[in-house]
């Protein structure tokens, strides 16, 4: 039987698993560059963004270190109340793959 690690190992072997992991990070990432941008553009702190967003400043900090570590990916709900209040509106387009 296979460890967790040692599957994940297997599966980053597969040209097909790593390509669609790549993406993945790299779409997590610019939704988090998104974010940050949007706080640093508004001057507001963690503390500032979650007040505004009716929550605590971990609450914040979860969120931008789970995109950067790729491991949680807030849901449209939560992006959509961080940019507001950070005085932004999410908006979605879609480009070619």
């Amino acid at each position: 039987m296979l460890t967790h690690d040692e599957l994940i190992a297997k599966a980053l072997k597969r040209p097909g698993v790593k390509r669609e992991l790549d993406r993945l990070e790299r779409e997590e990432f610019a939704v988090l560059d998104v974010l940050l941008r949007a706080r640093r553009e508004a001057g507001l702190s963690q503390a500032e963004v979650a007040a505004r967003m009716g929550t605590h400043a971990p609450a914040v900090t979860r969120i931008e270190r789970g995109l950067a570590s790729g491991k949680h990916s807030p849901s449209i709900a939560t992006i959509q109340r961080y940019l507001a209040a950070c005085g932004k509106r999410l908006v979605i387009d879609a480009a070619p793959a």
